[in-house]
């Protein structure tokens, strides 16, 4: 029985360690696409300081309303 639960333990192991891999994957694959958005809008070609200071706006105003300023 012992051996049995230690198995069941194992395999549970290591079925979270496949999905822990599964889900850096999707991270990294949305980051990638999130980044390609970004190029293809032209943001990434902007200047470093630029870039940063956009960042800094968004960050101040949140993103709920920086969309609603942006939309008006």
């Amino acid at each position: 029985m012992a051996k049995a639960l230690d198995s069941e333990r194992a395999a549970i192991a290591a079925d979270e360690e496949r999905l822990a891999e599964r889900r850096r994957k999707l991270a990294e694959r949305e980051r990638e696409a999130a980044l390609a958005v970004l190029d293809k809008a032209g943001i990434l070609k902007l200047p470093l300081d630029t870039i940063e200071a956009l960042a800094a706006q968004v960050k101040k105003l949140g993103i709920e309303a920086l969309t609603k300023k942006l939309a008006a």
